[in-house]
């Protein structure tokens, strides 16, 4: 598979799922750029950010035109954690390359497991919880967006729908915010490590990504996001499986 196509595929496929979920794409992007584009773990995580960053600020427009978005309760949420992102990109700068995939892996699992629970009903009236369940959302989001590399909207739409009572839209466009907040303060991080990134491929994937966006925010109005996400769990849970069987026997070595 040539790395032009590669790039073209997973890029659109990251944008389509952003447009449609809000989240759940930048975990793919990570493996992507690791395996299939032969990018070195740390620079796959800052190239990451950068691709995701940019794809959430364009699918926040997108959602915001279509008057999805809460902004500002998301860019409440959103400035929470971008101090912790920038910790945890800078914590993870500090580790093996291994034992960070391994990481991933395992979060991979997690998340997938819990999309695939039978969901609450959405779109019910929600009792508006405590600031500081805000602030703890906001800053545990934010430092796994920093730590590895992802944006996060897998975590941040449930945690808009409980803790700030949105319904599910208006919490899929509200967490584009979050994530373009998140990942730049996540960029910022990482790039005092000094990381030569291949530019080329970033913009070549971001701007793919931007018309999977497109066609995701349309197709989100008429397909069953409910039966698309538990089959994006299950995709996520079989690529989170096959990460610890190439690397935990690596991290075993050392």
């Amino acid at each position: 598979m040539s790395s032009l196509f590669t790039t073209i595929v997973f890029g659109a496929a990251i944008g389509l799922v952003l447009g449609m979920l809000g989240g759940g794409g930048s975990i793919l992007t990570v493996p992507v750029l690791v395996y299939l584009l032969r990018m070195n773990t740390q620079v796959a995580v800052t190239a990451s950010l950068i691709i995701v960053g940019l794809n959430a600020v364009m699918g926040s427009v997108l959602h915001w035109r279509g008057g999805n978005v809460w902004l500002k309760e998301a860019l409440l949420f959103g400035m929470y954690g971008t101090v912790s992102s920038y910790v945890g990109a800078r914590v993870s700068t500090m580790l093996n390359s291994t034992l960070l995939l391994v990481l991933f892996a395992l979060l991979m699992l997690v998340i997938a497991l819990l999309m695939l629970q039978p969901k609450a009903r959405v779109g019910m009236t929600v009792t508006r919880r405590p600031w500081w369940l805000v602030l703890l959302g906001g800053l545990g989001v934010g430092l796994l967006t920093g730590f590895l590399g992802v944006g996060g909207g897998f975590l941040i739409v449930p945690a808009l729908v409980l803790l700030l009572g949105m319904d599910m839209p208006t919490a899929v466009g509200s967490s584009l915010v979050v994530i373009a907040l998140n990942s730049a303060a996540g960029i910022a991080g990482h790039l005092n490590s000094h990381v030569v990134l291949p530019w080329t491929e970033i913009l070549v994937f971001t701007a793919i990504g931007f018309a999977g966006l497109l066609a995701g925010s349309r197709l989100a109005r008429v397909l069953p996001v409910a039966r698309l996400q538990q089959s994006f769990a299950v995709f996520v849970l079989a690529l989170g499986v096959v990460l610890l069987v190439f690397n935990v026997p690596k991290l075993l070595i050392f």
